[in-house]
């Protein structure tokens, strides 16, 4: 018997029907997996397995460890009425701030819950809700406040505990540790929805955080819970927090994301990127999973999306498209040559049509700019590629492009720059300032191409529109080509489906895949 990697016990042992029998018969219930030729128990089946099989298997030294933790249980926490007077929500914090309403109850909330996902829009101070809650349940009991949280938000983290007097432990998605500290523990995951694949190494590890015997509460943060629309992805989330439909992967995939087997290049293999039941699904999540618009708590200015057509000229239409067709005839040479499927391509090739649509949006993005600059606007720009930023500098003579080529702290100097007035104009990539800063001075912010998922375009926008922003937000999207219209209808479609879960609408379930509207764009092009 060991410790798997995500917090359950697993049994290794030769073919043997009677003690296959036995093991059938412990409850909860096992899983059989074929690919590693071993059963898997949840850990709450460790007692049973252990008065069964203890004296015949070797139990490892890591399951050793957390059963003898098991010895001594955690005692309870007090009530939900003491938990809340513990937390001292009509008091100022350390800097002045008091709770907003929304945040107060979303204290009351989380202390009600040993397990739940704080899924509050960006922008509305879930950071300070959930320190507040865990300072809470740091004073009726002696235990850690363990962060997990992307390594650029941890300079913001920090700011946030000093001002609720607390200490924090704070991790990185990149390093998360196999055991978590000695003492009873309060797990805080921020950006949860980095952990949306079961199968990677960083969501099994926040589930072996999770499931350990010393935790006493898990608490998820994430404004995207479901950020590219597929019920898939909540699975991990909803595993983490001890929800019962996450127990039966399999049962569960094939509820509400349309599992079923399939066959691909002659080989078959489980499909279950689909959607299905989502107003079932949304009655069973709805109790751990506090989901709230801006419009609902905090009466910010406006924010106005805005889709922006771009005209080109004869010479730049012309030459657009004899790159986009240069990609093509690249591309079918390469299938004809056996090096690439055409399935596999295309996602590459759209990929190649949007960078090239993006370094033709500039000339236009530039003229747009350039008045408002002179009047003083603050201005974010965000792009999937660098290049594009750095025409737009070139072409204005101005602003400050924030990519992964900087490090932390100089980063943060930028972002703290344009927040402070010294910069009017801050380009940015998604992947480094899509989350974790605060740029609420800004009045317009410009996707030059969207990203694939709703959720990346959502966290772009609001790090513009939160809680401090005193203007109203333009957004503008602009689109050229059959390549934008293409992802912003993705967009769309993704984003009923995330509101028919968490919000109040229905949607409907079926949609095309992008492969298949790959195809058409082939066919036309």
């Amino acid at each position: 018997m060991e410790l798997g990697d995500a917090g359950t016990v697993r049994l290794y042992f030769p073919p043997d029907p009677v003690t296959a029998h036995q093991v059938r018969c412990i409850r909860p219930r096992g899983t059989w997996l074929a690919a590693d030729c071993c059963w898997e128990f949840p850990f709450e089946a460790v007692q049973q397995l252990h008065q069964r099989f203890g004296s015949r298997f070797t139990i490892m030294p890591a399951l050793q460890h957390w059963l003898e933790t098991t010895v001594y249980p955690l005692p309870p926490f007090p009530g939900h009425r003491q938990l809340v007077a513990a937390a001292r929500m009509d008091q100022p914090l350390a800097d002045g701030r008091c709770l907003l309403r929304h945040q107060r109850h979303a204290v009351r909330w989380l202390l009600a819950r040993r397990g739940a996902v704080l899924a509050d829009e960006m922008g509305l101070g879930k950071t300070l809700s959930v320190l507040v809650a865990a300072r809470a349940l740091a004073r009726v009991a002696q235990m850690h406040i363990v962060v997990l949280a992307p390594v650029s938000v941890h300079g913001h983290w920090r700011r946030e505990a000093l001002t609720v007097e607390v200490d924090v432990h704070l991790l990185s998605w990149a390093n998360i540790p196999q055991e978590p500290p000695s003492a009873g523990y309060v797990l805080i995951a921020d950006e949860a929805h980095y952990a949306q694949n079961i199968n990677t190494r960083r969501c099994r590890g926040l589930l072996r955080l999770a499931r350990h015997p010393r935790l006493r509460c898990c608490w998820l943060l994430s404004g995207t819970p479901m950020k590219n629309g597929r019920p898939h992805q909540l699975l991990p989330l909803l595993a983490a927090i001890g929800h019962p439909i996450a127990r039966n992967q399999r049962w569960y995939e094939r509820t509400f994301c349309n599992g079923h087997w399939g066959e691909h290049r002659g080989r078959r293999h489980w499909r279950c990127d689909g959607v299905t039941h989502l107003p079932e699904l949304r009655r069973l999540t709805k109790p751990l999973i506090l989901y709230r618009r801006k419009q609902q708590c905090l009466e910010l200015p406006p924010k106005n999306r805005q889709l922006l057509p771009i005209q080109l000229n004869t010479a730049e239409a012309a030459a657009l498209q004899t790159g986009l067709d240069r990609v093509v005839a690249t591309y079918r040479c390469r299938v004809v040559q056996g090096e690439v499927s055409r399935d596999a391509e295309s996602l590459a090739l759209l990929t190649a049509m949007r960078r090239l649509g993006a370094a033709f949006k500039t000339p236009r993005i530039a003229e747009l700019l350039q008045p408002l600059l002179r009047q003083g606007h603050a201005v974010v720009v965000f792009s999937n590629f660098c290049q594009p930023l750095r025409h737009l500098q070139a072409n204005l003579g101005t602003g400050t492009i924030l990519s992964g080529a900087c490090s932390p702290a100089q980063r943060e100097q930028m972002a703290w720059a344009f927040q402070q007035g010294s910069v009017n104009l801050l380009l940015a990539t998604y992947g480094a300032a899509g989350l974790g800063y605060n740029l609420q001075r800004a009045n317009h912010v410009v996707l030059l191409e969207r990203p694939w998922t709703p959720g990346d375009a959502e966290q772009a926008e609001d790090r513009c529109h939160r809680i401090g922003s005193r203007h109203a937000l333009t957004s503008l999207w602009p689109q050229l080509g059959i390549a934008d219209y293409l992802v912003d209808e993705l967009i769309a479609s993704k984003s009923r489906h995330v509101d028919a879960v968490f919000g109040n609408i229905s949607a409907q379930q079926t949609r095309t895949t992008l492969m298949d509207r790959m195809r058409s764009l082939l066919e036309v092009a």
